[in-house]
């Protein structure tokens, strides 16, 4: 059959699609009637500390609240929550002396929700000064006895929200892409997994979302940052003269999803030698089967002399973990390698060296000044951990043990090795108990160790 002929077998069929009565579609509107929830029974809510306006993961009838001259309808609501941290250890590196101390942390915050994208935090931390914590102390080089930390400085305030659901009349039918996020004001930053940033700073940002490349089955996210205040560098001090850019974007592949990330630091106005630098990541995170792996490589340049705050070095960060007993327990395995000195463009005075991600050995808990088993800073080593993580008592009990190492691949640097527990009870609905303890031995130095309880409170 012809080509002419298909078309002229086709033609009635068009005609009717093209000329017959349109038929009206019945819209239906929402019920005003609340329909019982289906499922299994809801777990009781915990409430907040102080709740106005619409419940905090509440159910029931939505609030009907009341709508902006843009179009955009706010129900607005008021909570107040946070934690209370009180722990009491005894720590000793293998350079050091031991350390005995009880620290508390208090974090408050209220959150003002206008609608599902725009909110206003509040965050404080009274019982905190940067990397300091109120409560007693016992160290050789200090006077035994308690220290105070009280700090009125806010620790987080912004903004958030969505030009296409602030300006909902703009674009009706969400078709002229609109859906442009933006925050402004001090909030925390964590890009890498805090290989490049883990700080609280002061900064704008724009996120561009749902960036779909033709013909291709990939979903793609920009953001620009701009961050002028509040910025730590140097040993995790604060610099006031700081100024940071960055653009960071995170593609969805149908089997990974990839993040490229550039930032720009210069440390003053007039730019001196060694406070510029440039620091760059990229990452691949996907899952095969019952294995999650995570892969992540980050550089930093000193466009100048390198010092404390900047240096040129490279890390690469591996990370491994499944389910081998088919349960929920959790089998990991992590590895990185420090090429020369790798330096963050900003880091929290609590947030320790780059390695963190490797293992709990590497993590400090951010409570006083109990460290890190092993030492988290990225230079001229190779780090690993591995560890095993079970759940009990329908995952309201846990446990982690875990085995690092640090490996020189400088003579001036030394080998360590650890081993720790981590323990973690949770009680009620708003406590947990947690323990740790861990043996560590460095070369040509003595044993260190750890060990600490401590007490969490969410209200």
């Amino acid at each position: 059959m012809s080509h002419a002929s298909r078309w002229i077998r086709l033609l009635p069929a068009i005609a009717t699609m093209l000329f017959a009565p349109a038929v009206s579609a019945e819209v239906k509107t929402l019920h005003e009637e609340a329909i019982p929830y289906k499922g299994d029974a809801l777990p009781e809510r915990t409430r907040p500390l102080l709740e106005i306006g619409p419940a905090m993961l509440g159910t029931g009838p939505l609030d009907p609240g009341f709508e902006l001259p843009t179009g955009a309808v706010w129900q607005p609501a008021l909570w107040v929550f946070g934690q209370y941290r009180t722990g009491a250890g005894i720590y000793k590196n293998g350079g050091g002396s031991e350390e005995q101390e009880w620290a508390n942390r208090l974090d408050l915050f209220a959150n003002l929700r206008l609608s599902g994208t725009e909110r206003v935090l509040l965050g404080l931390s009274p019982l905190r000064d940067e990397g300091k914590f109120s409560g007693y102390h016992r160290r050789p080089a200090d006077k035994e006895g308690f220290d105070s930390a009280f700090s009125g400085e806010i620790t987080t305030l912004f903004f958030e929200g969505e030009i296409g659901e602030i300006f909902p009349d703009a674009d009706p039918f969400d078709t002229g892409g609109l859906d442009i996020g933006f925050t402004v004001g001090r909030q925390q930053l964590l890009f890498q997994e805090g290989l490049l940033i883990n700080d609280t700073i002061d900064a704008v940002a724009v996120t561009r979302d749902t960036l779909i490349a033709r013909d291709i089955s990939v979903d793609t996210r920009v953001t620009g940052l701009f961050g002028w205040g509040n910025i730590h560098r140097s040993d995790n001090q604060r610099d006031d003269r700081t100024r940071l850019v960055g653009l960071f974007s995170e593609t969805d592949f149908q089997d990974t999803t990839v993040a490229l990330d550039a930032i720009w630091v210069t440390g003053s106005e007039d730019g001196g030698d060694g406070t510029d630098g440039l620091f760059l990541g990229g990452a691949a995170t996907q899952r095969f089967g019952k294995l999650n792996t995570a892969f992540r490589l980050a550089h930093s340049v000193a466009f100048d002399e390198s010092s404390a705050a900047v240096d040129t070095g490279t890390v690469l960060l591996a990370e491994l973990s499944g389910d081998p007993m088919g349960n929920d327990d959790v089998l990991y395995v992590n590895g990185a390698w420090a090429i020369d000195r790798f330096t963050s463009a900003a880091r929290d005075p609590l947030a320790g060296g780059p390695l963190v991600p490797v293992g709990i050995l590497f993590a400090s808990p951010n409570l006083g000044d109990y460290g890190a088993a092993l030492s988290n800073r990225a230079e001229d080593v190779v780090a690993a951990a591995t560890g095993y993580q079970m759940f009990f008592n329908q995952e309201r009990t846990q446990l982690v043990a875990e085995i690092g190492t640090r490996i020189a691949t400088d003579p001036d640097q030394r080998d360590a090795v650890a081993i720790g527990l981590r323990f973690q009870q949770a009680i009620g609905a708003r406590l947990i108990l947690q323990l740790d303890g861990f043996v560590s031995r460095e070369e040509a130095r003595d044993t260190g160790y750890g060990a600490r309880s401590e007490l969490l409170v969410r209200f």
